[in-house]
């Protein structure tokens, strides 16, 4: 645990959840493949394509010009991505809705097939003990799959009630404004330089960079803690 600035007294823990808590580098690239053969097969009569992330990213793009807030929202934006690439094969709009849901559902099924380390639900457990937690994040993970959902008093997902991803201030804001916290007193843990740092610090919270997973955006401003393991939070008790 290495501090670049003075922790000030805090009164609740939120946590990042996607390579945060858990890897979630591995876990999305086998739900990739997963959505590939999960199309193949249900569109095996147009065998003229492949439905990898190169198919999809045109439709997704098209999803974005009609509707630029769905950036805010990675559920809906699949889900319209989906709609619209399946019309675009030829289904009518209420069998490709029909169509693009089952595929999110499958998606999200498929995301959320995973293991959190034994270690991660003793920390949690621990830490649920002195402060309240919360999760903040900009995925759509189903945390009661993966057998987390009971350790927060709150959930906050990008996109749920409009509200705006990280590094938005919408979710801090809301999970501040919810416990009856001062911003400072929030200490939020996550991955990522920008949406949890940089997001976190601009909302006036305390902010705690996990750097093993090296897959978030770099450091824009210091977080108060620097951690290399999830499990260093232990110090803080």
């Amino acid at each position: 645990m290495k501090f670049h600035r003075r922790l000030k007294p805090f009164q609740a823990i939120s946590f990042d959840l996607d390579d945060t808590l858990y890897n979630n580098e591995p876990v999305m690239q086998a739900t990739y493949e997963k959505m590939c053969r999960y199309f193949s097969q249900v569109l095996s009569q147009f065998n003229n394509h492949h439905y990898d992330h190169h198919f999809w990213s045109t439709f997704r793009n098209q999803a974005l010009k009609i509707q630029p807030d769905l950036q805010h929202d990675v559920g809906q934006l699949r889900l319209q991505s989906y709609y619209l690439g399946l019309k675009s094969l030829g289904f009518s709009e209420d069998k490709s809705l029909v169509m693009a849901n089952e595929a999110l559902n499958y998606f999200v099924e498929q995301r959320s097939d995973f293991s959190v380390p034994d270690e991660v639900h003793q920390l949690l457990s621990a830490l649920k003990k002195r402060w309240p937690l919360l999760a903040i994040s900009n995925g759509n993970v189903d945390t009661k799959a993966i057998e987390l959902d009971g350790y927060f008093s709150h959930i906050y997902h990008a996109g749920n009630n409009g509200l705006k991803q990280k590094p938005s201030r919408d979710m801090f804001n809301t999970a501040c404004q919810q416990l009856s916290l001062q911003p400072k007193q929030l200490l939020h843990v996550g991955d990522c330089g920008r949406n949890d740092v940089y997001g976190a610090v601009k909302s006036g919270c305390q902010a705690v960079w996990l750097s093993c997973y090296q897959v978030g955006k770099p450091l824009s401003v210091l977080p108060t803690i620097e951690l290399s393991n999830i499990c260093e939070l232990q110090g803080l008790l």
